[in-house]
């Protein structure tokens, strides 16, 4: 077969996806109206979870796993949109990080909405202003993000997803070269996690911090002698050209973030709860009270401390384990942890990333 030959299969065969796609979303159609006869939310994380974990698993290739999943999220966004259209709070401004993590779980069809600060959108969840929230819970070079930390020991929000985005920066810039660079902007975070590199290579330029990489981009954009550190998200929104990619000192650099919202997730066979709890101060209080889930064989995989801001001196534990509060192992250890403890909170059981 030529060329001509193979674009022809081509053809044929995305004329096939089209109107399977099409069948699909009709599918959706009759699966929405059920949905509202049954006062049964449009959004079910654990089902598109599941969806694309079993078509990964079933993937013979050459498609990639991660390009199966980038394809079905967008389909799976389409499909959900012809049921109602969600919307999304996430630390903003747009082109962010966290703007960039939240078009990737939910899709290009939500709606989005940037909010000043992490505790705005934990508010705009809790007052029923957006259906979702995503925020930034730690990074793997810079550790936790305490104010998200600080939010979950008050909210009335539930956490219902959350997924792992490699943190790559990129110099942004209009200049053809580095030698017309005067200025480098970014916000701090990005300026530490490229120090390394500016030294190397623009170690006579003055830096910058702004609030946030997409302001960044933004000065970029407007003053060709400015470079920014930022996404290439932020670089196709703002319309500014890549200078230089991946920048970044630590290739490793990732962030987690959560999605928080209103209801409960229906567990999936793959997930994670995360509780937090507070202890007396006496020996072994910890080891009691986690001594159960060893018992168990039920893996932790994080946990964190923070102070308690009413008692000085006094701390919150935060622990991330693998199960669902809805299985019966799990539901059963965690009545026995909160026995032990001064009080438990079960912010959430979600698909694992």
């Amino acid at each position: 077969m030529n060329l001509d030959d193979w674009r022809s299969r081509i053809n044929d065969l995305d004329d096939q996806i089209l109107d399977l796609l099409n069948q699909r979303a009709e599918a959706a159609l009759q699966i929405g109206d059920l949905k509202r006869r049954q006062a049964v939310p449009p959004y079910a994380p654990e089902r598109e979870a599941d969806i694309v974990r079993r078509l990964i698993e079933q993937n013979p290739g050459p498609l990639a796993a991660d390009a199966v999943a980038a394809v079905w999220r967008e389909i799976l966004s389409g499909c959900r949109a012809l049921e109602a259209v969600l919307t999304v709070a996430y630390l903003g401004p747009q082109a962010t990080f966290t703007h960039q993590a939240a078009l990737q779980h939910f899709g290009a069809t939500a709606t989005y909405r940037p909010a000043r600060s992490i505790v705005e959108v934990f508010d705009d969840v809790e007052r029923g202003r957006v259906d979702f929230g995503v925020v930034p819970v730690e990074n793997s070079t810079e550790g936790a993000v305490n104010v998200t930390l600080d939010r979950l020991i008050v909210s009335d929000a539930l956490i219902c997803g959350e997924l792992k985005l490699e943190i790559t920066q990129h110099l942004l810039s209009r200049a053809r070269e580095l030698g017309e660079v005067k200025r480098v902007v970014s916000h701090p975070q990005a300026l530490a996690q490229c120090r390394g590199w500016l030294a190397e290579h623009l170690g006579d330029v003055d830096t910058e911090e702004t609030l946030s990489t997409a302001a960044a981009a933004e000065l970029a954009a407007a003053d060709a002698t400015v470079a920014a550190i930022a996404s290439e998200l932020a670089a196709r929104l703002y319309n500014v050209p890549l200078l230089r990619a991946r920048i970044e000192d630590n290739p490793q650099n990732s962030t987690r973030f959560l999605v928080v919202g209103r209801r409960p997730v229906g567990p999936t066979g793959r997930d994670k709860t995360s509780i937090l709890f507070a202890m007396k101060n006496v020996p072994g209080a910890l080891y009691r009270i986690l001594e159960p889930l060893a018992r168990d064989g039920i893996n932790l995989t994080k946990i964190e401390s923070r102070p308690a801001k009413q008692s000085p001196w006094e701390y919150v534990i935060f622990v991330d384990l693998e199960g669902h509060r809805e299985t019966q192992q799990i539901s059963a250890v965690l009545r026995e942890v909160g026995e032990r403890t001064l009080f438990l909170k079960i912010l959430g059981s979600y698909p694992a990333a």
